[in-house]
């Protein structure tokens, strides 16, 4: 049974894809800021603390992370930095201290979004963030030993999220058709690429 950890179990995603691993026989660990395994990525020490608690593992996702909507000539420099230090810089250092709390053969998967390639007007800031992420996961394999993997997920916008915000999600999938694509790079060989939602 592989130990994995999922940082925002609490969020759409995060729950979908601890309840779809439970499934599988995973033994999952669920930590965000509001669990009793709390972890706050935006906070370095948040994340060491965590891993001295949680001990070795065999796979982290994170499912976590905060990025703004708004218009590029609208956006302050406040929304700017959530994306920069919540998603982005909060999964970098995810990596380099979880890294050390890996075991040989682990595997890391991201979260960044199908913005990243498929832009929305007003999402430069969230497109910004998940391009980051992409390529920090392709460099940070090159790096990896031991048979440790990084997989950035780029979810596309679920129906959970389209509906809370009163829009159509008729076209979009639901979160548990998206927690599929995450157990697909845990089970795979593959790192440094990004993983799209099987339509």
């Amino acid at each position: 049974m592989k130990k994995t950890v999922v940082i925002g179990a609490t969020g759409t995603i995060g729950e979908a894809v601890s309840e779809l691993l439970q499934t599988k026989d995973y033994e999952v660990t669920k930590a965000s800021r509001n669990t009793d395994n709390k972890i706050d990525i935006e906070d370095l020490g948040s994340i060491e603390t965590f891993f001295e608690k949680t001990g070795q593992v065999d796979a982290i996702i994170c499912a976590a992370g905060d990025a703004s909507f708004g218009a590029f000539s609208k956006l302050t420099d406040e929304q700017i930095s959530i994306g920069l230090k919540s998603k982005l810089m909060g999964q970098v250092n995810l990596c380099r201290i979880g890294l050390q709390w890996l075991n040989a053969n682990g595997v890391i998967i991201l979260t960044g979004g199908i913005f990243a390639h498929q832009p929305w007007p007003e999402t430069t800031n969230i497109a910004m963030v998940n391009a980051a992420l992409e390529g920090f996961g392709k460099a940070l394999a090159l790096e990896l030993n031991d048979g440790r993997r990084v997989l950035v997920a780029h979810p596309p916008f679920i129906k959970e999220t389209a509906e809370a915000m009163q829009m159509d999600g008729s076209k979009c999938p639901p979160a548990s058709e998206v927690a599929n694509t995450y157990l697909q790079g845990l089970e795979s060989e593959e790192t440094g690429i990004a993983l799209y939602v099987n339509k």
